[in-house]
């Protein structure tokens, strides 16, 4: 099955540091040590939400992880790249989906790359994960990822906005 895939980008006149900062600022994150132990012993499904809700920020998301693409860029000569890619998201909005359609998990952590253009603009995109969901073809999957798509489109324009 073939589907359309819509991609958002949103331009700034912000510095990459600053739309960087601004994001991880906005997400919590799960990359570090803990996180893990903390899921594994979590008993029941309040315990569970508890560890989620502590590893959240403002957003709603938490970095899975964080991909610097422009770090290793910069290893081949001439290059002054600059960009990071995150995978985002959150097991209790996950749920809202995959409770309907389990091959849902292959979309959700979404991806979101922050990056400096040529010009010197800082880009920020992401594939819609509601144009992702549709190969599914499940309606209360796509009533749950609208959540997720409007959640994502606030995250972006904040971030941006600086």
């Amino acid at each position: 099955m073939k589907i359309n895939v819509e991609y958002v980008e949103l331009v700034s006149d912000l510095p990459f540091e600053a739309v960087v900062e601004a994001f991880e600022k906005a997400t919590g994150s799960v990359e570090g040590p803990g996180y893990r132990e903390a899921v594994a012993g979590a008993q029941t499904t309040a315990e569970f939400e508890k560890v989620i809700r502590a590893q959240e920020s403002t957003s709603g998301f938490m970095r899975f992880l964080t991909l610097d693409h422009g770090a290793w860029m910069k290893k081949f000569e001439g290059s002054t790249a600059k960009a990071k890619m995150y995978t985002i998201g959150n097991p209790l909005i996950a749920r809202t989906m995959l409770r309907h359609e389990m091959a849902a998990g292959l979309n959700v952590p979404v991806r979101v790359l922050i990056f400096q253009d040529a010009a010197g603009k800082t880009r920020l995109g992401y594939h819609v994960p509601s144009s992702l969901m549709a190969v599914y073809d499940n309606t209360a999957v796509m009533a749950a990822c609208a959540d997720l798509d409007a959640k994502l489109e606030r995250l972006a324009k904040t971030v941006m906005a600086g």
